[in-house]
């Protein structure tokens, strides 16, 4: 049976919890209104020793198949009706997949490892859902109702600086004729300046890449700051003619949230292995 969770700061920010079976994921109400399934995992209501019932949806170094394959089948129950999970294996890059029908639809990485390495799905395919994983990372999900495309984005600090959500809407732009202005966000829970301290390295990549870049940095301690990676990419996005009323933050924190989410920062050098959420996103029904 699901169940809808209120939250009040949630809903004033555009989401909502759902739950299926003590499984827990975060959905996008604009995104959702506009005919997008979409939702955000959490680490509740899974079978994986991290350390209890844990939602691990990959990762399979860190983790046994079967029991990450047993979590997609409990997360994949949020979503009713038939849906092919298409994922990638990510390497923090700016590459983008484009998913043009169902048989180009392929699984998120198994224990093979059969897949294509990129870092953004984009497609207009119904019945599929996109996936990225994070565990700090920014997931972003995209969505134009009007063009009837749709993407899924990951990008930790690597791949913001190399611009990925921006070559994911140009993409978008090229392969379905999607415009800016038409271009609906959801950006689930990450890493936020209040607890994601980097080093010399990532301070001058990003002040030489963007103008305005230090603003996006929090001062610590000598040649370290807390970097709102959040905040770059909405400023990319709007950079590049999306409305910022059509942006979408969840305010959470993985790494302040441990309850919730996975958090590489925080976890690994305790428990030496992570598990890895799910964002997704798909439309039912043709154009």
């Amino acid at each position: 049976m699901e169940t809808i969770i209120a939250d009040t700061e949630l809903e004033a920010a555009g989401f909502y919890w759902r739950s299926t079976g003590g499984v827990r994921a975060l959905v996008c109400v604009p995104l959702e209104r506009a005919g997008f399934v979409n939702g955000f995992s959490t680490r509740l209501g899974g079978v994986s020793p991290m350390p209890d019932d844990a939602l691990n949806l990959a990762g399979f170094n860190e983790d046994s198949a079967e029991n990450i394959l047993e979590n997609r089948r409990r997360f994949l129950k949020l979503f009713p009706g038939r849906w092919l999970l298409t994922g990638c294996w990510q390497v923090h890059g700016a590459d983008v997949r484009i998913v043009e029908k169902e048989e180009d639809a392929q699984p998120p990485p198994d224990a093979r490892g059969e897949t294509v390495y990129c870092d953004a799905l984009v497609a207009a395919v119904p019945q599929v859902l996109l996936a990225v994983k994070t565990a700090d990372c920014v997931p972003i999900l995209l969505a134009d109702p009007k063009a009837g495309c749709f993407a899924a984005v990951h990008a930790g600090w690597r791949g913001t600086l190399a611009g990925i959500v921006s070559v994911a809407l140009e993409r978008m732009n090229r392969q379905f004729s999607s415009r800016p202005e038409d271009v609906m966000v959801a950006i689930g829970p990450a890493a936020a300046s209040c607890c994601y301290e980097v080093g010399p390295e990532v301070i001058e990549g990003f002040k030489q890449r963007f103008a305005g870049g230090g603003e996006l940095f929090i001062p610590t301690r000598e040649n370290h700051a807390r970097i709102d990676l959040i905040r770059a990419n909405k400023e990319q996005m709007i950079a590049g003619g999306i409305d910022a009323a059509r942006i979408r933050v969840a305010p959470l924190c993985t790494m302040c949230r441990t309850d919730l989410f996975f958090s590489y920062r925080r976890e690994k050098r305790v428990h030496g292995r992570v598990g890895r959420l799910m964002s997704v996103i798909g439309r039912d029904g043709e154009c």
